[in-house]
């Protein structure tokens, strides 16, 4: 008997014995090609000896202690690291251990920003529709993504949402990207007045939407006007990273290419590459010295925040990044990724749009390319495409409600950083394989 409750009650999932760089084995010897590192989350593949050892060494020094009484010296040069090319501004790391807690732990440190600094009145939150920040009660409540959200909507305190900068749907006939960009932007401004700006405490977005859009990121311009009216109403902007940081669109933070820096910057997946749970926020110097100021320590806190052994695995996969010149390469296997990908899937007939930076890619699919028609949601066009690719050993990410929470599949192609070109190729003969025999050509 399986005790394990798992995600699914009914599907036997295969057993994952060992992994080999962008391989997985499992028990009866089938090897599968991970497209996808989980969630975008095995950044550097399954077996980088330098950061096993760095964790064993850890380990064998000490593996836990709790921040109430110490610091370590991991957590500590694993902050230097971090601030050290963060966007301007952002001075002081906490630590977690997963992308849910993380954005449960930041929205509560905007919050306690506010009531420091003498402005209880802010209490709501402006996030985007379409967008997916964890699963805990907080995370759900910013969160736009309908199905995520569905079960859980008694329990959750509500954000304010506004639409997605999701040019592939929402730029008009006629309309350019900076006229979209600037138009998206100002349903900010819009939500803002109906609430009240001084009852706002934060708008919060995903810099390039993952899970729940796949793969979309801003037009130019957005984020900027963004950042605009969130200062002139003195709003935090707060930026989840959790997916598209730490490397994985080809900069070191993602917001970097967008020229904007925010107040708060949520960091998960890519920093510990998956070999130890970690997550981060990177906080501005005003927040932490207003919180320093009239409270004195963070009314926030988690058993493993900071954990020696999480700290010590994630610093070592940033200097692998470092060392082996990674981003770089992000960048050039990510055009070559975006080339075949446009080259053998580009004119499907079912493909409506592939999108995304870096190594971030994502395909969304359509029954009908010009009116952009989505399938039927009950075909489940994406789980059952990334069920057959995973039978056929194939890893990719899928998605659903795409378009409105409700219809709309996508796919997501997330390898790690270390790809090389004839992987690049592996991973498209095999995923062009599966569409095909799939939805035809």
């Amino acid at each position: 008997m399986n005790h394990v409750f798992g995600r699914f009650t009914d599907l036997e999932l295969p057993t994952v014995v060992r992994g080999e760089g962008l391989y997985l084995f499992d028990a009866t010897g089938k090897r599968y090609l991970d497209a996808c590192g989980g969630a975008a989350v095995s950044c550097l593949g399954h077996d980088d000896r330098r950061v096993t050892e760095a964790i064993r060494e850890q380990l064998e020094k000490v593996a836990y202690t709790s921040t109430v009484f110490f610091t370590n010296e991991p957590a500590e040069r694993l902050a230097d690291e971090l601030v050290r090319d963060a966007p301007a501004g952002l001075t002081r790391v906490f630590f977690g251990s997963g992308g849910s807690e993380q954005v449960e732990g930041t929205l509560k440190l905007a919050r306690q920003y506010f009531v420091a600094k003498g402005e209880p009145r802010r209490t709501r939150f402006i996030s985007r529709r379409q967008s997916f920040h964890g699963n805990s009660l907080g995370a759900l409540g910013v969160t736009g993504h309908v199905k995520r959200r569905e079960p859980y909507l008694p329990l959750i305190v509500d954000a304010e949402h506004v639409a997605p900068c999701y040019q592939y749907r929402g730029l008009r006939d006629g309309e350019t990207e900076a006229a979209y960009g600037e138009r998206v932007a100002n349903e900010l401004e819009e939500a803002a007045q109906r609430l009240g700006p001084d009852t706002v405490i934060a708008f919060v977005a995903e810099t390039v939407v993952g899970a729940a859009l796949g793969c979309v990121p801003a037009v130019p311009g957005y984020f900027r006007r963004v950042r605009e009216i969130c200062d002139r109403h003195g709003i935090l902007l707060i930026l989840d990273e959790i997916m598209s940081g730490m490397g994985r669109t080809g900069v070191r933070f993602a917001c970097q290419d967008d020229e904007v820096a925010p107040d708060l910057l949520v960091l998960a997946k890519g920093l510990g590459a998956g070999y130890q749970p970690i997550s981060a926020t990177l906080v501005s110097t005003e927040i932490y010295q207003t919180i320093a100021k009239h409270h004195g320590h963070l009314v926030h806190g988690h058993t493993y925040q900071s954990h020696a052994a999480a700290c010590a695995g994630a610093l070592a996969v940033q200097r692998v990044i470092r060392e082996d010149k990674l981003l770089e390469n992000v960048r050039h296997q990510g055009r070559l990724l975006h080339q075949a990908l446009t080259d053998r899937l580009g004119n499907h007939p079912h493909v409506g749009d592939i999108r995304g930076r870096g190594l971030f890619w994502g395909i969304e699919f359509v029954e009908d390319r010009a009116s952009k028609r989505p399938f039927d949601p009950r075909r489940a066009i994406g789980w059952n495409l990334s069920r057959t690719a995973l039978a056929d050993g194939l890893v990719v990410y899928p998605g659903s409600g795409t378009v409105d929470g409700l219809s709309g599949d996508h796919l997501i192609v997330a390898p790690p950083y270390n790809v090389t070109a004839a992987q690049i190729e592996e991973i498209v003969d095999a995923l062009e394989t599966v569409i095909v025999d799939m939805l035809g050509r």
